[in-house]
């Protein structure tokens, strides 16, 4: 790409070296890859995508497998919005509920269902085994740690701690 025709008057932009711009497209690439496959393998397994099974998890994890909805959506990083739609089809199926938060009258709980439990349990095996052959099986131990490092640097540079964050899961 001519980077000339792109930066327009006034400073110039910080362009991507070369080996910037291979990592990051190797970057896309892997996690879009990452991405399909694991909604592939739980689409097929429990006829659900990462995002929901990935609500079942945190649910499974809380105490009495209840948590806010405002909650659930700032550590799922998704809209309220988005979640709404995603917890409405996990009732369909009877994996999940709501009820009034007793502490808010204005909030609400998702409540992880025995069936949803039970969906979970059965699901778990083949998504860890996913994960390890895409991830874990290909890396060494080193790769693995120096891994978990960068993501975490990542993850605190994109998610600010201050509250006037402007993050959809915060609106």
């Amino acid at each position: 790409m001519n980077t000339a025709s792109i930066g327009g008057s006034g400073d110039e932009p910080r362009w991507l070296t070369a080996d910037e711009q291979r990592v990051w497209r190797s970057y896309l690439h892997a996690t879009t890859l990452l991405e399909d496959h694991l909604d592939r393998q739980l689409q097929r397994d429990a006829g659900m995508p990462h995002v929901y099974y990935g609500l079942l998890v945190q649910l499974s994890q809380a105490p009495h497998r209840r948590r806010r909805m405002t909650e659930l959506a700032i550590d799922a990083k998704i809209t309220r919005s988005r979640l709404s739609h995603a917890v409405a089809r996990l009732e369909k199926n009877g994996w999940v509920r709501r009820e009034d938060c007793p502490s808010d009258r204005r909030g609400q709980n998702a409540v992880l269902t025995d069936e949803g439990f039970e969906v979970l349990r059965r699901t778990a095996p083949g998504h860890v085994e996913a994960v390890r052959q895409a991830i874990f099986d290909r890396l060494s131990p080193e790769q693995v740690r120096q891994l978990g490092d960068i993501m975490q640097v990542m993850a605190e540079a994109l998610q600010p701690q201050d509250t006037g964050a402007d993050l959809p899961w915060l609106r």
